[in-house]
């Protein structure tokens, strides 16, 4: 498998806890340990995919929108998982408005999460006690949006990447261009939906602040976001024999290996950013990555894939802590 991508150099600063302020931390992982962790990536898909994949489908499996982080840390105070150095938030832009893959994989990034989106759009439901309007930050092909719809909400999209927003309006959504933060509007919402985009905002606090500004009283922020108290624990278990096979299998199947997000919140982390913003926390759901498997990948990997998610969907429901992703849903009070 080959992906040429030409990319400049990003430009760094260093940073601290940007839910907390603590520059207290912990190293988890070097440059060499990451390196390691995306040539064990690149080895695992290289055996699950079958040959002449596509590069396009590559995507969010072995290549990601941004480049790997030069060294992670943990917070010693509340345990979010960020980039220290980190890359500057002009940066993201280019990164995330730009990148447009053809249509034909749009539709089927749509179809097949879709499906994974419908348990949120449910849980929205419940969690609110009733249906409303929102606004879904990050909509990019509109699964979520398709899933609200299907439950009786009225869901707007809003994303930084204009090619993309046309193709989801050609499915009969209505889609904003731009960011939460510029969103200019005088309407305000029963929700605001931010799922998997949190952790790549270049100000993830700001978007908090902004998601207060559009919610009526009693609206709900939802958020998921991966979990860094998951990922810190697995990836010591990468360096344990006796764990290492089952800690690989955990962190791929949720494209945690590499870590290729800007922050894993924690359910602590994210909650001290929601509270102190002025939020309540209604509840908190443990989960998994949506499916990624297709019509490229290898019939026992897909298998596999089925089995690794099912065992750890069930601790997650169990114990939200350990879940590999983790979903918050907050209250404007």
């Amino acid at each position: 498998m080959h992906l040429v991508a030409e990319m400049k150099a990003p430009a760094y600063e260093l940073t601290r806890c940007i839910a907390c302020g603590s520059a207290e931390s912990e190293e988890i992982a070097d440059a060499a340990g990451v390196r390691s962790e995306v040539e064990s990536l690149w080895a695992f898909h290289g055996r699950r995919l079958l040959p002449g994949t596509p590069p396009e489908r590559l995507m969010d499996r072995v290549a990601f929108s941004e480049r790997p982080p030069l060294r992670l840390v943990a917070c010693a105070r509340c345990g979010l998982v960020y980039r220290n150095p980190i890359e500057r938030a002009f940066e993201l832009d280019e990164i995330y408005a730009d990148t447009a893959p053809p249509e034909d994989l749009l539709r089927a990034l749509h179809d097949t999460q879709r499906a994974a989106y419908r348990a949120q759009a449910r849980r929205v439901v419940r969690v609110l006690g009733r249906r409303g309007s929102g606004v879904e930050v990050g909509s990019y092909v509109g699964a979520f949006l398709a899933a609200a719809r299907d439950v009786g909400l009225q869901i707007e999209g809003l994303d930084v990447n204009a090619d993309v927003n046309r193709f989801t309006r050609t499915l009969g959504f209505t889609v904003h261009d731009g960011d939460l933060e510029s969103f200019a509007t005088e309407r305000r919402f029963d929700l605001i939906a931010i799922w998997n985009v949190f952790d790549q905002l270049p100000d993830p606090r700001a978007a908090v602040n902004a998601a207060w500004r559009l919610l009526r009283q009693g609206g709900l922020i939802a958020i998921r976001v991966p979990n860094g108290t998951f990922y810190s624990a697995l990836r010591r278990g990468l360096a344990r024999p006796l764990s290492r096979g089952a800690a690989h299998l955990a962190l791929a199947h949720n494209n945690l290996l590499a870590f290729p997000y800007r922050y894993g919140f924690t359910i602590r982390s994210l909650t001290h950013l929601l509270e102190d913003v002025g939020f309540s926390v209604r509840q908190v759901t443990g989960d998994v990555l949506v499916p990624v498997a297709d019509e490229w990948t290898r019939r026992w990997a897909r298998v596999e894939e089925r089995a690794v998610k099912g065992a750890l969907g069930t601790i997650a429901r169990l114990r939200p802590q350990w879940a590999p992703w983790i979903e918050i849903y907050a209250e404007k009070n």
